[in-house]
């Protein structure tokens, strides 16, 4: 093509051409052009009769806007949920319309190696996720930030040798799980000589994995290991594991949308001035298309009902975990258990639990509401742990006569619990059980 006015070598004399009508003559008459023609000016293709105009600029085709990561991890964040719904197609066009990308293609290749259960396939994933274990943005290093360098905006940090080591570790114990249920104890028992143990890691683990070998049938191997089985389920969970390792550029935690939006929910409610209801996890309950807001008209405001058994001050009062239950602690030396009727929310004496040495002033239901301590006031040095259902008192302890013991909190696993008083000093009580129920416990300083 030529510049201003210039033909080139052998092309007719544009004056000429243009009386010709020859149709291998090149020209430009108000930007229209037959079919063929080259429409041309000082060098920039013309588009519509509008010089210089790219492809990009005409109309019906919008320039693609540059996404902020906030606005990428949203998109990631909806293909991931539309994924779990099985709408892969419209995933695709999401992901290709929007130039994101879901996941790491390594890590996409290692979570379809895991749940088809092809174990050396998925063993050799672990070496291209070296390099991506450490890195927050991982899945960025294949899109240079302008006037960067790959070699600089890929320089992830390695992974520890422990880290490898433990996903090899889930790896392979799923595998020789696996190889349990089929029958196939020899190929089993390979796994765990020539490649669980030379790991050297976790080998108190190992020891129960070898103990699986003693197992005679499926259903005795699942119920041993507190195992799904092979199949979907269990690889799913063992996926789930293997993704605390990873960054989530890489791979997104499992069903990241719903934890989010859980998340969001309870902050509503626990912003809530007048929301006194139990709090349900399930996002069916509740509309995500507005704000959690309770009526003042929700909140207990009027006396439902009095109770009088207790003959001296009532000190404290806590519900059960379960909200069916209510225990009272009084400075007449007693506890006192309230059933509560879920229809009518009114209270009935469940029963009373005597033998206090001082009176209740604080109380703490165990976990699984089976248990309850008692503590009294500031001159009390005792604790009573009772059994609920039976009402048996399980036993008393006391740390030193000069330090009192006022408050209690139970540990999530209900085997134990912290309890302190006036001189600032915290103690852990350890339970000694038999059968699964408690019988004395050891007051140890924290």
């Amino acid at each position: 093509m030529q510049a201003n006015g210039a033909v080139g070598a052998g092309a007719a004399d544009p004056a000429s051409a243009a009386g010709s009508g020859s149709p291998s003559c090149l020209t430009a008459h108000n930007g229209e052009t037959s079919a063929g023609d080259i429409a041309h000016s000082n060098g920039l293709n013309s588009s519509n009769g509008l010089p210089g105009a790219s492809s990009a600029e005409q109309p019906g085709l919008r320039k693609k806007k540059r996404l902020s990561q906030a606005e990428e991890d949203v998109i990631r964040l909806i293909g991931q949920h539309l994924t779990g719904l099985g709408l892969d197609q419209t995933v695709d066009l999401l992901m290709q319309e929007s130039g994101c990308r879901l996941e790491h293609p390594s890590a996409t290749k290692f979570r379809n190696h895991v749940m088809e259960g092809e174990w050396d396939k998925a063993e050799n994933d672990l070496n291209e996720l070296k390099s991506l274990v450490h890195s927050p943005h991982a899945i960025m290093a294949c899109r240079p930030a302008a006037g960067v360098s790959v070699s600089e905006n890929s320089s992830a940090s390695c992974p520890t040798a422990d880290v490898i080591r433990r996903m090899k570790f889930l790896l392979l114990q799923q595998k020789y799980l696996e190889y349990l249920e089929d029958g196939k104890v020899l190929e089993a028992l390979q796994v765990l000589r020539c490649e669980l143990t030379p790991l050297k890691y976790n080998t108190e683990r190992i020891h129960v994995l070898s103990g699986y070998l003693m197992c005679s049938h499926a259903e005795d191997l699942r119920a041993k290991a507190e195992w799904e089985g092979k199949g979907t389920a269990s690889r799913s969970k063992l996926l789930d594991k293997l993704q605390t390792y990873l960054p989530p550029s890489v791979m997104l935690p499992p069903r990241r949308l719903q934890t989010l939006l859980r998340q969001a929910v309870e902050l509503q409610r626990d912003r809530c001035l007048y929301h006194n209801t139990k709090l349900d996890n399930n996002l069916d309950s509740v509309s995500l298309l507005i704000d959690h807001v309770c009526s003042r008209k929700q909140f207990p405001c009027f006396t439902q009902q009095v109770l009088t058994e207790h003959c001296n001050e009532v000190w404290f009062c806590k519900f059960s975990n379960d909200g069916t239950k209510l225990a009272t602690g009084s400075k007449d030396t007693t506890v006192i258990i309230w059933q509560v009727d879920p229809d009518t929310y009114q209270l009935k004496l469940l029963k009373t639990l005597e033998g206090h040495a001082y009176g209740v002033s604080y109380l703490a239901w165990s976990p699984d509401d089976n248990y309850l301590v008692a503590c009294g006031p500031d001159d009390c040095s005792e604790l009573w742990l009772w059994n609920v259902q039976t009402g048996e008192l399980r036993t008393k302890m006391s740390q030193s006569h000069e330090d009192s013991l006022t408050s209690v909190a139970w540990n999530p696993d209900g085997k134990r619990f912290v309890t302190g008083g006036q001189r600032g000093q915290f103690y852990q009580c350890v339970s000694l059980s038999l059968c699964g129920h408690v019988n004395c416990c050891i007051l140890q300083p924290v």
